[in-house]
């Protein structure tokens, strides 16, 4: 197993680093890791016992015992940490926790796919029928479109930050947030409630992203240019990110929901919930195309009617409800949160009856 001392690290890791250099240079910029499966994108697997039930990361024992489960909500720059993962699992690729090491990195796509309705390609900006879109295709024309709509260099082409080409041929470009007591959210460019733009993804806080130099079985996230560290977002950007609603607001305290007076019947509370939940379990098998958000919604909307009917208690459905989500979309828990705080609430206005249910 390699020791802290059998690597000297470089100002930036050469395409030809190994996996743990690129790990170790990382974590020194202050960016916590965490691994990837050997040849993929996606986080290492967790261990048997946290693949086999659903719960919280926060309240995990793998966590602080230095086990590498729950995707990034394991990074860490504890080069203990970091020496036993990849001594043990050297062809690991490296993934970096966004939230935690401060950074917004705009992910470009060049997917093959239906371009939307122009309303559809910048929210919250009308596009005239007067601008001719004609071969638009993919996220490098929608985020230059923007750029272009606020007279502002086209971020692909910033030379002074950090840019990774991927192995699709779209673009990381990656940046530092200057101000961190502002959290950024995560979002993807096909959302129709916070994107940024069409195929261009947000990856910031509640997220990941790919370190340079990672190998896949589709090739390498290289650097491109010169610079190999992020710059300052631009205040531009910054201000695109809050018109579009990615600022995470602070928590507020939640009212309990109302309940009329009933007879309590959480057994058969559960019956009715339980499929629901299991639903949303399911969708850990895929990281799209399961109906995830309409799963969840619906989910917490019958919860909140559980609860305001007096049949559960809505503490333990809320935690409930937030480990299944946070266990199959852990690149998002402060999406899956809004999703279930909002669906508990429209539920709570619909006390859910149970006469009739054994």
């Amino acid at each position: 197993m390699p020791r802290p001392g059998d690597i000297r690290l470089p100002a930036a890791p050469a395409r030809s680093a190994t996996p743990y250099a690129v790990a170790r240079w990382c974590a020194a910029q202050g960016w916590p890791v965490h691994p990837l499966a050997p040849g993929r994108k996606t986080p290492a697997a967790n261990c048997s016992e946290c693949r086999d039930r659903s719960h919280d990361p926060k309240t995990c024992p793998c966590l602080p015992a230095g086990r590498p489960c729950h995707g990034f909500h394991a990074a860490t720059t504890n080069t203990r940490y970091i020496d036993a993962w990849w001594g043990s699992s050297p062809s690991a690729g490296v993934g970096v926790a966004c939230g935690p090491a401060e950074l917004v990195v705009l992910d470009v796509d060049a997917h093959s796919a239906q371009v939307p309705d122009r309303g559809r390609l910048l929210p919250g900006i009308p596009i005239p029928d007067a601008v001719n879109l004609t071969g638009l295709a993919s996220g490098f024309d929608t985020l230059a479109l923007l750029a272009a709509f606020r007279g502002q260099p086209d971020p692909t082409h910033d030379e002074t930050t950090l840019r990774v080409r991927t192995p699709s041929g779209g673009l990381h470009i990656w940046y530092r947030n200057p101000h961190p007591a502002t959290r950024l959210r995560c979002s993807t460019g096909s959302s129709p409630k916070v994107a940024l733009a069409w195929q261009v993804d947000v990856r910031a806080e509640g997220g990941y992203i790919i370190a340079p130099t990672t190998r896949t079985a589709q090739g390498t996230y290289a650097p491109e240019g010169t610079a190999r560290l992020p710059a300052p977002l631009p205040g531009w950007l910054h201000a695109e990110l809050v018109r579009t609603g990615h600022v995470i607001a602070p928590p507020v305290p939640k009212q309990p929901l109302a309940r009329t007076r009933r007879t309590r019947r959480p057994a058969a509370a559960h019956r009715v919930l339980t499929p629901l939940v299991d639903e949303i379990a399911q969708c850990a098998t895929a990281s799209e195309g399961t109906g995830f958000t309409e799963k969840l919604n619906r989910a917490a909307y019958t919860a909140g009617g559980l609860v305001a009917a007096g049949h559960l208690e809505e503490t333990a459905v809320r935690d409930q409800l937030r480990a299944t989500a946070d266990e199959a979309r852990p690149w998002q828990t402060a999406r899956n949160e809004k999703i279930i705080d909002d669906g508990l609430a429209a539920g709570a206005a619909h006390p859910f009856r149970l006469e009739g249910r054994s």
